[in-house]
């Protein structure tokens, strides 16, 4: 497939976000890190930020940043999302050198979901980190298919296989055949919290007591305290790791 890399353009995050706006359950716009710093990402990393296009279509799009990484990658933290794209923009705005890579979002246009996109967008982030002098890319990896088996662990999930071998998920199943090596769960990747009523419209759902609740779109059940006005998400990645 020809296509075109948009990078540093006019109302790129715009553009991004119309595209990932359709993607999303609506309480994946609500963790407080993501809000915090998701603007920052095109202020401080525009050079990271891209998208596929073929024709009049934007057909995918990346996000990344980078930061620095000097320990062996099976210590890299449980609150993986968060904490890297905290880590991210700090070690930016304090002026600490990055040496890795990471991508925080690969979303493929509903148009085109099917067609190899996502493997094309991944293999254009690792060209990214190669032309920036990076040797690693890391990725807090949102197994595709986990949210259909909400009441299994991520431990257990990360090592269902296929009869060949492959991984069951198809997203690690993408990393593994780009040689991506599958490192471990980060079992606190994003935090999402919110009140009860906050939740009911995020879900459409009504939560009458305390406990947990299976909610579409989300890879571990939500957790209702009716008491304490809370409801929390917790929700496992997989970190993976490419070599450059």
């Amino acid at each position: 497939m020809q296509y075109e890399i948009l990078k540093n353009v006019p109302n790129n995050m715009k553009i991004q976000d119309e595209i990932t706006d359709k993607l999303w359950e609506e309480f994946m716009f609500n963790d407080p890190v993501s809000n915090k710093y998701w603007g920052e990402l095109y202020n401080l990393f525009p050079e990271y930020q891209f998208s596929l296009k073929v024709k009049d279509k934007i057909i995918g799009v990346a996000n990344c940043l980078p930061y620095f990484w000097d320990r062996p990658f099976e210590q890299l933290p449980e609150k993986g999302w968060d904490w890297v794209f905290e880590k991210g923009v700090n070690d930016r705005l304090n002026n600490v050198k990055a040496n890795t890579l990471n991508g925080l979002q690969i979303a493929v246009n509903l148009e085109f979901q099917g067609q190899g996109i996502s493997s094309l967008i991944l293999k254009e982030m690792i060209i990214l980190a190669r032309d920036n002098g990076y040797k690693y890319v890391t990725i807090p990896v949102r197994p595709s298919m986990k949210s259909i088996y909400p009441l299994i662990t991520i431990d257990n999930y990360i090592n269902w296989k296929r009869s060949d071998g492959l991984p069951f998920d198809p997203w690690l199943r993408v990393h593994r055949k780009m040689g991506g090596q599958i490192i471990k769960p980060c079992h606190q990747a994003m935090y999402i919290p919110g009140t009860i009523e906050q939740w009911e419209q995020w879900t459409g759902m009504k939560f009458l007591e305390t406990g947990e609740y299976v909610v579409k779109g989300a890879l571990n059940p939500i957790k209702i305290d009716i008491e304490q006005d809370l409801g929390e998400y917790i929700e496992p990645n997989i970190w993976v790791l490419h070599r450059v």
